[in-house]
């Protein structure tokens, strides 16, 4: 037995929904501190949320094994914790000294896991300690010191030396690109660009959120679609929408629930578009209930919530549910869960004061809605000109799901409930 327990490690646990990586955000600790069992050390973002990450032992911070904005896999080392050193009483010298060949084999060498006192939920945490020497510190280089440049530049070529006198380029302010310091005709011509051209490109890794939404709009791109849209006349719906706050003001209905439940009854008209395809099985898939997926912008990004079971709730309801699940995407608290499993999806990019758009599916789904901005406009209502609260609507689907009047019965059911809402009341 030896004088104090030996560090432990800390595996990134498997968060969840198939991830397998997270990147790192926050640290919460530095080495040196000492941490309880279940206390948070590290905020990680996975390509769905935000998720706050507890150790599961009791120690002292060894070391932290992935700087912030590092991607690291699930099972990868996160953090080392050495444990507090239990009673020495009762040990002879020669165990506490003996060395570390004559000790017992790690238990860890034949894959079994140290007995984590945690009872955290999270599921994989890994408490094999790295093997003594397996990770060298971020300071050892195994260099005494860089190779001192000579006072003088090295050029090889009289034709660089030329170039450079012509221009009255000084060759000893140039960082020579060649092999052994050689400088090189391009790093003479790079020192002849204007200053603009030769400054430094900012490169953003392209990581969490906007790595997802890549991926997903990379998938979608393979998928044949086709858009088509149509001007509507909301002044109607926004009335609605004033008379029902009125009549409910501690419950407000926005225009967003307006037009969930719009959704709803247009795709119990149009099941079709209610949908995905399962290529693999070369079958088309179409779903019983509606989770109705929306668009919500945040300071991470991109992110689309989803309202599970919307075919099952009032307009009230949906209108509460969209408050809440926006309020924990903004606040980077949305649970993984709440981003999965839509089955359509609706977008109001009209509160960028935009017009209108083509809206990419987001992918598996099989439609997507698109709603621009409203703003007054000359309508002809009523055989006369008038000035009206006019959007564009934009339907983008999936054409192995239905063909062009399956898309546009959709789009024209729509576009009368927003001119006309008292049509919802048939659906209901």
């Amino acid at each position: 037995m030896t004088a104090s327990a030996g560090p432990r490690v800390f595996l990134l646990p498997d968060l969840g929904e198939g991830l397998t990586e997270a990147e790192v955000v926050g640290w919460r600790v530095a080495a040196g501190d000492t941490v309880e069992v279940d206390q948070v050390v590290v905020e990680v973002e996975t390509v769905k949320a935000a998720v706050e990450v507890p150790v599961p032992y009791a120690g002292t911070v060894l070391e932290l094994h992935a700087e912030v904005g590092a991607v690291v896999a699930v099972g990868a080392p996160l953090v080392s914790v050495a444990a507090a050193a239990p009673p020495t009483s009762g040990l002879s010298p020669s165990s506490e000294l003996r060395p570390s060949s004559e000790l017992p084999p790690a238990r860890e060498a034949h894959g079994e896991e140290a007995p984590a006192p945690s009872g955290n939920v999270l599921v994989g945490y890994g408490t094999r300690p790295v093997p003594p020497g397996r990770r060298r510190g971020r300071g050892a280089t195994g260099r005494t010191g860089a190779p001192e440049r000579s006072a003088a530049p090295l050029v090889i070529s009289p034709l660089v030396r030329a170039l450079a006198r012509e221009h009255g380029v000084d060759l000893a302010r140039l960082t020579p690109s060649g092999p052994h310091g050689v400088i090189l005709r391009r790093d003479v011509e790079r020192a002849l660009r204007p200053a603009v051209d030769s400054a430094p490109r900012e490169r953003i890794p392209l990581s969490g959120l906007r790595r997802a939404a890549a991926e997903k709009l990379t998938r979608s791109s393979a998928v044949p679609t086709a858009t088509t849209w149509v001007d509507v006349d909301a002044t109607g719906l926004l009335q609605a929408r004033d008379t029902l706050r009125d009549a409910a003001p501690d419950r407000p209905i926005g225009l967003l629930a307006l037009l969930a439940r719009i959704c709803v009854a247009a795709l119990r008209r149009f099941p079709e578009l209610n949908s995905t395809v399962d290529a693999a099985r070369e079958e088309i898939v179409r779903f019983p209930h509606v989770n109705l997926g929306f668009a919500a912008q945040t300071d991470r990004g991109l992110v689309v919530p989803v309202v599970r079971d919307a075919h099952l709730r009032t307009t009230a309801e949906l209108a509460a549910e969209l408050v809440r699940l926006t309020a924990l995407a903004r606040s980077g608290s949305l649970p993984p869960g709440e981003l999965t499993g839509g089955t359509f999806t609706l977008n109001n990019y009209g509160v960028f004061g935009v017009d209108g758009s083509t809206p990419l599916l987001n992918h598996p789904e099989a439609a997507i809605l698109g709603v621009g901005r409203v703003v007054d406009k000359p309508w002809v209502a009523d055989g006369e000109l008038a000035v009206r609260k006019v959007t564009q609507l934009s339907l983008t689907f999936d054409h192995r799901v239905c063909d062009g009047a399956v898309a546009g019965g959709f789009l024209r059911y729509v576009a009368d409930c927003v001119e006309r809402p008292a049509l919802l009341l048939a659906a209901l």
